[in-house]
């Protein structure tokens, strides 16, 4: 897989993630919904440590910094 994550992006998703899990463990958000933000948070949390969102690849999008070849 091409990374296609850049370090804002990863780190984002990561205070994101953090977030809704202390959200999740000290019962603010519950039920479904708090099912599904959990999910989604691992999702995050697993994205950000490939580097690499399968949601960027259909569409060419990359935040990755661009290396120059020479």
């Amino acid at each position: 897989m091409k990374k296609n994550m850049g370090t804002a992006d990863r780190v984002i998703r990561l205070i994101i993630a953090a977030i809704v899990g202390v959200l999740f463990f000290t019962d603010t958000i519950t039920g479904t919904l708090g099912i599904v933000l959990l999910a989604l948070a691992g999702i995050f949390v697993l994205t950000s440590l490939i580097s690499f969102c399968p949601l960027y690849a259909p569409f060419g999008m990359s935040t990755c910094d661009v290396k120059d070849k020479k």
